[in-house]
């Protein structure tokens, strides 16, 4: 599980301090995913971050009592000047997985073809999109964190080999996903919390969070 005690977190933006969470408390149990709705600018990212320890909180405690990812399309595990190959390999060794096993599921799932073997910093967007959302489905996680969903890529295939990919994975795992748009969460999960003014309100179900999400949006 994954669980948050009296966590909070803010930034000075150098004017006044933005509060993104406020002493805020939750649980995520294995076998219930999550979506969490929260406008840009609220700090979504600095959220999932949180989760995945790669923030820490100004206050509170964060408990991770499993196998936590890296959050969808984080690329600091990343080396620009290495290969996808070398850094797929280099990533499995840090998580004591087959490199072998781990290189040639991400070839495949991938698609880059002769530029797997190239700098990753030489990838466009969408390609470095695929190569870690492959690299995150290569590795062996109990709760995957996903910040705004699917990587943006115009690759048919790559969708569809993913997105497959992806629903298997939610029914043995558990996923964690924020957003601004609750369509993106309803692929996802069933139950779902609104990041609102530094609180976390919880809901048994999407419908009822997405209620609350509107009316806190409204009119802007």
């Amino acid at each position: 599980m994954l669980e948050f005690s009296d966590v909070s977190k803010s930034f000075w933006t150098g004017t006044q301090r933005k509060v993104i969470l406020d002493r805020v408390s939750f649980r995520v149990e294995l076998g219930h995913s999550l979506g969490i709705l929260a406008p840009n600018g609220t700090g979504k990212t600095t959220l999932i971050n949180m989760m995945a320890g790669l923030e820490k909180p100004d206050e509170g405690e964060i408990y991770r009592g499993c196998r936590i990812s890296f959050p969808l399309g984080f690329m600091g595990g990343v080396v620009g000047r290495h290969s996808a190959r070398e850094n797929a390999r280099y990533i499995a060794r840090l998580y004591d997985l087959d490199p072998d096993y781990v290189e040639a599921f991400c070839r495949w799932l991938c698609g880059l073809d002769e530029y797997f073997d190239q700098p990753v910093g030489t990838y466009s967007q969408g390609m470095r999109a695929r190569f870690t959302f492959s690299l995150m489905l290569a590795l062996d996680f109990d709760i995957y964190l996903i910040d705004e969903g699917m990587p943006q890529t115009t690759d048919v295939d790559f969708n569809r080999k993913a997105g497959e990919l992806l629903r298997e994975r939610l029914e043995r795992t558990t996923v964690i996903i924020v957003s601004h748009q609750a369509a993106t969460l309803e692929r996802f999960a069933r139950s779902a919390a609104v990041l609102s003014n530094g609180s976390l309100h919880m809901f048994d179900t999407l419908e009822e969070a997405k209620q609350l999400y509107d009316y806190e949006t409204q009119g802007e």
